[in-house]
């Protein structure tokens, strides 16, 4: 009897797990559709964001 109640116990919070797993993964699918495909940097060749640049401008006052 005692096992029977953890695993109805144990079953219950895994299908509430499931339940809101699946609807995030939902949620996140539906949203990725609508973001405008400008919207990603087309200058993000490497995939490090902006750390990888090179300035276009040389910095001003610098010793040398």
């Amino acid at each position: 009897m005692n096992n029977q109640i953890m695993f109805g116990i144990g079953l219950v919070i895994f299908v509430i797990y499931l339940y809101f797993l699946l609807s995030i993964i939902r949620k996140q699918n539906k949203n990725k559709g609508n973001r405008p495909f400008h919207a990603v940097d087309s200058n993000d060749f490497d995939g490090m964001g902006n750390q990888g640049r090179i300035p276009n401008k040389k910095p001003k006052n610098r010793a040398v």
